[in-house]
């Protein structure tokens, strides 16, 4: 693995992290290829899809607009196809906070497991499956949330 692209790696998803916080749906967007795998169904109770990148930005703003979140992110693994070099997989730990204007949190436990393509020279998320370890909180205030 060279240092450029673990390099590369660790900054795209330290910025998706952050984009959710920053409510910086654009920089999202350009986090994730134009098509882009998703299973929340641990936490969300929705199905495993396939969603256009502007797709999966909307939906996020639309559940977090109203929210206040922090991303806190650890424990990163990265493995890269020794074939190719051109794509891989990271796992990372992480603690969601969510709290909204009433005071009521919901804080998710999880672990990521992105799936990544190098596409023109840049490292991109072409697939999110998020495992629940366990949340605390108010599951009401995420507007993400089949009821």
């Amino acid at each position: 693995m060279r240092h450029t692209d673990l390099h590369a790696i660790q900054n795209l998803l330290a910025r998706f992290a952050n984009s959710f916080d920053l409510k910086d749906w654009d920089a999202l967007r350009d986090c994730l290829t134009v098509s882009v795998y998703t299973d929340y169904s641990e936490l969300r109770g929705t199905p495993p899809e396939q969603i256009s990148n502007q797709q999966y930005a909307d939906l996020r703003r639309i559940a977090l607009q109203d929210l206040l979140t922090h991303h806190v992110s650890g424990n990163t693994e990265i493995d890269l196809d020794d074939d190719t070099g051109d794509t891989g997989k990271a796992r990372v730990s992480s603690v969601i906070y969510r709290k909204n204007s009433q005071g009521e949190t919901l804080h998710t436990h999880c672990l990521y497991q992105f799936g990544l393509q190098k596409q023109d020279g840049q490292w991109l998320i072409n697939a999110i499956i998020q495992k629940v370890f366990w949340s605390d909180g108010q599951a009401g205030i995420h507007r993400g949330i089949v009821k």
